[in-house]
């Protein structure tokens, strides 16, 4: 028996919209399937966030994804990413100090940018939504929980703002992680923020993260970590279980493999750049047979396969994609991998072929 999937009906309830997605079998019955609500509660915080996010690490860099360029028309497709996500109800944006100019020698920080889109929009629409995650750089010479807050009061300066939504630890410091939760803790406190989380944290370390946090009645609210459907370390180390456990959302980054999920990418015409020599024309050839069924079951639903590979780090439960956006037409197509689920037998079916590939991962490396 066939059936149809139609997920254009949803009711509205608080500021979330929950989606009712029925399926029309072929002798015309119906039935609803799941309910997907497009706003997601951040681990054990106060904060609701969409249940995909915009990742701004391209915006204003240079080093990494925009080939040692950045220009007026840059910027504007960042700007227009950013209104085109906002309007798409993809309104938790992530960001980070070290995005963009000084530390990873960008054109200008990402930030900045984000900031400045931020007030143009509200100078337009004072009442818009806009949902901010920065993070600290747990750079070597950088010591003790007061550093994290002076870092934190520089974000704010730079986004333009009095107080941001989550900040997170970018990475494990080489010493000093205690003073880094601890300082977490005094901007919850002194209302700097609304939640806190951390990035690229193993199982254990995010264990003592949570532990400590707890002793102040603060929630751990996050790991951002790198996770999709062809990197499934998360799901390997612990750190998915772990999350799951505690109640921690897993972010995830670099959730469609840097563009390589997206199928735009061949043996004949790989990624520019540093991720061509990650996503080598032999590594593309592998990856085809997934590909191929990436795109038979986005047909099913008459998505794209970056829809599809979104929707099924959703389909894990606890995890929020956010994906990057240099483009309008990329934020426009990043919210068609919401409203709908993949079944339970294509999420296995995925994660089968996805299995016989073997891993790699972009920059940056994070076995930590």
């Amino acid at each position: 028996m066939a059936l149809h999937i139609n997920s254009g009906c949803f009711t509205v309830m608080g500021h979330s919209r929950v989606h009712r997605i029925r399926a029309v079998a072929s002798d015309g019955s119906a039935t609803t399937l799941k309910t997907v609500d497009d706003k997601v509660k951040l681990g054990g915080s106060d904060l609701k966030v969409s249940a995909i996010g915009i990742g701004a690490w391209a915006w204003g860099d240079t080093t990494y994804w925009n080939n040692f360029q950045w220009n007026d028309r840059k910027e504007k497709a960042a700007r227009d990413a950013f209104n085109t996500s906002i309007d798409g109800g993809l309104t938790f944006i992530d960001t980070a100090e070290v995005y963009g100019s000084g530390l990873s020698f960008g054109a200008i920080n990402s930030e900045t940018l984000l900031g400045r889109f931020i007030k143009e929009r509200k100078a337009k629409d004072p009442n818009v939504e806009v949902t901010v995650a920065t993070k600290y750089a747990a750079l070597p010479w950088r010591l003790g929980r007061q550093s994290v807050i002076s870092a934190l009061k520089d974000s704010l300066d730079r986004l333009g703002m009095t107080s941001v939504d989550v900040y997170q630890l970018h990475w494990p410091g080489v010493w000093g992680n205690e003073g880094y939760i601890d300082g977490l803790g005094d901007a919850v406190e002194k209302g700097l923020v609304k939640a806190v989380g951390v990035s690229n944290y193993s199982e254990k370390r995010l264990r003592e993260a949570y532990k400590q946090l707890k002793k102040r009645g603060i929630p751990l609210a996050s790991n951002q970590v790198n996770y999709s459907l062809i990197y499934r370390a998360p799901e390997e180390n612990g750190v998915k279980a772990t999350c799951d456990e505690l109640g921690i959302t897993l972010i995830a980054y670099s959730p469609i493999a840097q563009g390589v999920l997206t199928g735009k990418y061949t043996p004949e015409n790989p990624p520019t750049g540093p991720r061509g020599r990650i996503y080598t024309p032999e590594f593309l050839t592998t990856l085809k047979p997934l590909l191929n069924k990436i795109t038979e079951i986005g047909d099913k639903y008459n998505k794209t396969a970056t829809q599809v590979s979104l929707n099924w780090l959703v389909a894990q439960g606890n995890v929020v994609p956010i994906p990057g956006a240099k483009t309008p037409e990329q934020a426009e197509e990043f919210k068609g991998a919401l409203g709908w689920r993949l079944t339970n037998e294509e999420v296995t079916e995925l994660r089968s072929l996805a299995s016989k590939i073997k891993s790699v991962i972009g920059f940056p490396v994070e076995k930590l």
